[in-house]
């Protein structure tokens, strides 16, 4: 019989993403790990499988509701400017999480691993294309509704956009100007026409 879990996959899967997001995956130790997820290493072996295979599936997770907030952010507004305009507003007022110095998981993923890990290099970029996708989908979405040019290419500045919102993530771990965010800020949205 198949002894059922004691503990809660989710808050357990958070801990660990949040262990991973403060200290990097090469500084995060399993004594971290197993004290943050408050489970023994054979809970996390069993459960989990390596500490690879759990950043795994933390980054998995992050991904998948990284990509539905923003899609709702994107969908909260009538206007399609004024919904990437808020969600640059938000990435460049909070850092896109909770403490701007951590960045986005998925990029800190990019920097720290996908150059040396090409299993890392392929699930950070498909979450870039998705968030791509998603863009496209908003722009088309405003050149339906008219507000956008019919001639805009929604595939090219929605790759753009992504670039820009990566960018200005990463920049808002170092406290910049304010001014210097609000530029940046503006000169992406200026893309959309």
């Amino acid at each position: 019989m198949v002894r059922q879990r004691e503990f809660d996959t989710d808050k357990a899967l958070d801990a660990a993403m949040h262990m991973f997001w403060d200290k990097g995956f090469e500084a995060t130790s399993l004594t971290d790990l197993t004290t943050s997820m408050g489970i023994q290493r054979p809970s996390l072996y069993a459960a989990f499988g390596d500490k690879k295979a759990l950043f795994e599936t933390v980054l998995r997770r992050y991904t998948t509701l990284h990509a539905a907030q923003i899609r709702s952010r994107l969908q909260r507004e009538s206007s399609v400017k004024q919904a990437f305009h808020a969600l640059f507003e938000h990435i460049g007022a909070e850092g896109d999480v909770t403490d701007p110095r951590h960045g986005c998981f998925c990029i800190n993923t990019m920097v720290e691993l996908a150059p040396h890990d090409s299993k890392f290099a392929v699930l950070t970029r498909e979450h870039q294309m998705y968030l791509a996708v998603i863009f496209q989908e908003t722009i088309e979405r405003g050149q339906r509704s008219g507000e956008l040019s019919g001639n805009l290419n929604a595939s090219a500045v929605a790759k753009s956009l992504v670039i820009s919102m990566i960018g200005l993530t990463v920049l808002m771990k170092s406290g910049p100007d304010r001014s210097f965010v609000e530029q940046s800020i503006e000169a992406a949205i200026s893309q959309l026409g």
